[in-house]
């Protein structure tokens, strides 16, 4: 479901009710535990945390008028889903979450590539989530990126 809004504050203040409280909380876990240089803002119409221009100019290969993406949240019709392209793209830091998701979780891990969907919203591992966020740097993230993805 794509995001009603142009601010993060706008897309906040349209999540329904029901999940309002979580969504919240997500949101305000990434931002606690976002290394230094990511920031949140609009991302392909949603709410993302990315590398901002200011910091990579050359932006998001697929779009360049767009920031490097890093991590997105998103309210869809059956789940709150959290996107980490670093899992997507480091195999050590997706096995290590892997590994920790039950630790932190009652429910079984509900996983794509890189995003992992919640479909019960009080068992959302937000600890896990915040170490998540501080597992890698944004430097890190831009020579990953670099790396594998930028042509």
């Amino acid at each position: 479901m794509k995001a009603e809004g142009t601010t993060v504050e706008e897309i906040l203040a349209q999540i329904p009710p029901d999940r309002k409280t979580q969504f919240n909380k997500l949101h305000e876990v990434i931002v606690e535990h976002l290394p230094a240089g990511f920031e949140p803002a609009i991302s392909y119409g949603g709410l993302g945390y990315v590398v901002p221009h200011a910091l990579y100019p050359a932006g998001y290969h697929c779009k360049t008028s767009e920031p490097l993406p890093f991590a997105a949240i998103a309210n869809q019709k059956n789940s709150i889903n959290f996107y980490h392209m670093g899992i997507y793209a480091d195999p050590k830091l997706l096995e290590w979450f892997v590994n920790e998701y039950p630790k932190h979780s009652p429910q079984k891990l509900d996983m794509g590539k890189s995003c992992i969907r919640f479909k019960k919203l009080d068992a959302i591992p937000f600890e896990l989530i915040g170490q998540l966020m501080k597992k890698m740097a944004v430097n890190e993230w831009i020579n990953t990126y670099e790396s594998n993805y930028k042509k």
